[in-house]
């Protein structure tokens, strides 16, 4: 039976930025690969040449995110309805229909309903900071946890199909070590690493106090250039340049890897690094 892996996550681009490697290896290896997004990006910024063409941003995105999802091979991308709800104290936070403001069980019962007809061995979403703090990857990832523990509870949203219960949960960490490369290095190049990211609202020195184990951590070297070229497709959220700059400097001296935690099955006292998501469970 092909094994299967669920990515659940916030928006157009975190599938390419954050697991782009993960999902390219495992689609390379035969596995199903599907993705699950809360939002279309309506909140992110975008210079105007790349809304040509476009009704909108949501569009675009959107667009941007299937062009990335044949680059990585996956099988099928999913999106659960809501509205970005942009970064803390935009007005986007307060849209009726931003993520952000729907609770946590309604939106883990459409993520159940997918975990159920996918029937997925892995599931996997953000750290519980989001990875960088950002509203909808903290609501997302409470939902996924929230949909995971219930999937196989007939009393659940018993409309969203039959009890299912997956393998394994993960959460996609960003290494420490590499967030204080970051801020340590900044400063030398005439950046301020409190004010990361296109828009300045990403604190890494913040980010960087907060540490999370690695129960495994995969080599993606033999897709590093699939994940590049997924990455370019979400060009307005600044994709093209992931090679270049800080970040690509700090990858190409550090190695490609990507970093996770396991949060299902239970991990015990003395348990062992591994090299894939599968070993183990």
């Amino acid at each position: 039976m092909t094994k299967k892996i669920l990515a659940v996550l916030a928006h157009p681009d975190d599938e390419s930025f954050g697991l782009g490697g993960t999902l390219a290896l495992y689609a390379q290896k035969g596995y199903e690969t599907y993705y699950v997004c809360a939002t279309r990006g309506e909140a992110g910024s975008a210079d105007e040449e790349h809304l040509k063409g476009y009704k909108d941003v949501a569009e675009m995105r959107t667009d941007e995110l299937m062009r990335a999802a044949k680059e990585l091979g996956l099988k099928e991308v999913i999106f659960l309805g809501y509205r970005d709800s942009g970064m803390p104290g935009m007005e986007a936070n307060h849209h009726p229909d931003a993520q952000i403001q729907h609770p946590i069980e309604e939106v883990a019962g459409r993520i159940v309903k997918h975990i159920r007809a996918i029937q997925p061995d892995v599931v996997i979403t953000f750290d519980p900071i989001g990875g960088y703090r950002h509203p909808d990857h903290i609501h997302v990832h409470k939902a996924t946890v929230f949909a995971f523990a219930n999937a196989d509870n007939p009393s659940f949203y018993p409309e969203a199909g039959e009890p299912f219960k997956p393998r394994a949960l993960y959460f996609q960490v960003f290494p420490r070590w590499f967030l204080k490369a970051m801020t340590r290095l900044m400063p030398l190049l005439g950046k301020d690493p409190t004010k990361w990211g296109r828009n300045g609202d990403i604190n890494l020195k913040e980010l960087a106090e907060v540490d999370f184990p690695v129960h495994v951590r995969l080599d993606i070297r033999p897709v590093t250039e699939i994940k590049h070229k997924a990455s370019a497709q979400h060009a307005s959220q600044g994709g093209i340049g992931m090679r270049r700059g800080l970040m690509g400097f700090i990858t190409k001296v550090f190695g490609e890897k990507e970093d996770f935690m396991r949060a299902y099955p239970p991990v015990e006292d003395g348990f062992k690094r591994r090299r894939d998501l599968f070993d183990g469970i």
